[in-house]
């Protein structure tokens, strides 16, 4: 049971006019069109959870360039990743992708962790997301959960400002992955292999959060599974033209 969704405000003030909110939103639908296309492709996931539409997809294991020593180089799968697990987040009444969040996954079996990490923003040509390489045992199915911490950075504007304040959590149950490794030979120059999540006897010792209160509610009346509100308990609060989907 993922967190009800809640409408961030979406309104005209002293830092965005009426001409500029619509702009933001052509942004979003742009955002929104990639996550269906990925969803056509690759099975995505989503849900409008908290002030965000989440995604989650899974794909074969990849590698990634990265910044070593002032220069780019190629780091390869490391051979026993066999999925690449990926988090869209967007703003559910722009549509807008949203960066600088902590993002976390979990995937379970019978309420045993398989894998938990946390998720860095990954460029990507075509949908920018939150991703990490991780290692299965199978394909599944799995029970997912995803959860964002409240937002770290500064938000403009004193109206539209109030939003991403409380964490959120995404519940996708039995979800089957792709098992499986893309190579990329051609790319150099070549460093160590991509960081793979880590191993299951770690991730048992990490002490309960929110998130595990959050993940056992399975119907929309269960206390745990509460209405996001900001740092001053306040919901989240939107006009009607704030629902959008995916």
């Amino acid at each position: 049971m993922s967190m009800p969704g809640a409408n961030p405000p979406m309104r005209p003030s002293n830092e965005a006019t009426v001409e500029q909110l619509a702009m933001a939103r052509r942004e979003g639908d742009a955002y929104g069109q990639a996550v269906r296309e990925m969803a056509r492709e690759e099975g995505a996931l989503a849900v409008h959870a908290g002030d965000y539409l989440l995604a989650f997809v899974n794909e074969e294991a990849e590698g990634m360039y990265e910044l070593e020593d002032g220069r780019l180089v190629w780091r390869e799968a490391a051979p026993d990743a066999n999925v690449h697990l990926e988090v869209a987040v967007a703003d559910a009444a722009d549509g807008r992708f949203v960066p600088g969040l902590a993002v976390h996954v979990d995937v379970e079996r019978n309420g045993q962790r398989v894998v938990s990490t946390d998720l860095p923003f990954l460029w990507h040509p075509f949908m920018y997301h939150y991703g990490s390489n991780a290692t299965l045992p199978d394909r599944g199915p799995y029970d997912v959960l995803v959860r964002v911490a409240p937002a770290p950075f500064r938000r403009h504007d004193p109206i539209n400002g109030r939003r991403y304040a409380a964490p959120v959590v995404a519940r996708f149950d039995e979800v089957t992955f792709v098992n499986g490794r893309k190579a990329s030979p051609g790319a150099q120059p070549r460093g160590t292999d991509a960081p793979t999540a880590q191993a299951p006897g770690a991730m048992r010792q990490r002490p309960r959060d929110w998130a595990d209160e959050a993940a056992e509610a399975r119907t929309a009346d269960d206390p745990r599974n509460v209405t996001p509100r900001d740092a001053a308990g306040i919901p989240s609060i939107g006009g009607p033209d704030a629902d959008r989907t995916w």
